[in-house]
């Protein structure tokens, strides 16, 4: 087990060198004839099956880029690339009890995104971007510019990447999601405030594919939901706007141990 910086930020002729150094290191210490294959979870939309990043909001540099032939060359293996969302989905489905069959898991942090299960099988949508909900149109955003170009995306009233400007322009002193944790877990007022309100939010825009989607349970991940006040904000617009044939999905609830507040990150967490 290693944790190592991922900079997506920085393109794929950056990061990808620099984590393959490391995944090198850590197949020469049980032997490299030993290494089989690998996987690579990414925070963007992925083509699975041609095993490249597909427009990315936050990815500067990776779009069309072949991220699964890269290490593939490299390592001499096979390589599956994934979303993370999805990876979160996937890992929430083994762990759980396997009468779930129905599922759907929100990843919350820096950027917003949603995996399901459907049939006990991992849905990747007709061209691989099911649960991007994250430019999902909010009416109360409809002046703020999103990462795409457009305007009212959820991800500028509910993300953690939106949080930071918003608390900025109040006067906290905040660079990434992990301050807005760190100011919400102290009970400062205003971080205590707005991640409510992107709670309310995200939750409000959840039941839409929860009434949708009648998933038998929603699993809240991420490290915003590791925040009380954040779920429990997303929980009360979720029931509240969400009634599948005249009930609600079962649970809402955050995420249990086995997949961590970063599960699924293409990089440590936000």
């Amino acid at each position: 087990m290693s944790t190592v910086p991922f900079a997506t930020e920085e393109g794929p002729e950056v990061a990808l060198p620099g984590l393959a150094q490391t995944l090198e290191g850590l197949a020469e210490q049980p032997g490299r004839a030993l290494l089989k294959g690998g996987g690579l979870s990414l925070p963007g939309p992925v083509d699975f099956a041609s095993g490249v990043v597909t427009l990315p909001s936050r990815m500067p540099g990776w779009n069309r880029f072949p991220v699964r032939t890269w290490p593939e060359d490299r390592f001499g293996v096979p390589v599956a690339i994934e979303h993370g969302a999805n990876c979160m989905a996937a890992g929430e489905h083994i762990a759980q009890p396997a009468g779930r069959r129905q599922l759907t898991t929100v990843k919350s942090g820096t950027a917003i995104g949603v995996g399901s299960i459907a049939d006990g099988q991992l849905y990747r949508g007709g061209s691989g971007i099911a649960g991007e909900i994250t430019h999902v149109r909010v009416e109360a955003a409809d002046h703020i510019p999103c990462s795409r170009g457009s305007a009212g995306g959820l991800e500028t009233v509910a993300s953690g990447a939106a949080l930071v400007p918003i608390l900025r322009e109040r006067g906290l002193e905040v660079t990434s999601t992990e301050d807005v944790v760190r100011l919400a877990c102290d009970a400062d007022p205003e971080a205590t405030r707005a991640v409510r309100q992107a709670g309310r939010y995200l939750g409000m825009a959840l039941a839409a594919n929860v009434n949708f989607f009648n998933p038998d349970v929603v699993y809240l991940g991420g490290i915003l939901s590791t925040l009380e006040r954040f779920a429990a904000a997303v929980r009360s617009r979720l029931r509240a706007g969400s009634r599948c044939g005249g009930r609600s999905p079962r649970h809402c609830t955050r995420s249990p141990a086995m997949t961590t507040p970063d599960a699924g990150h293409g990089r440590p967490p936000p």
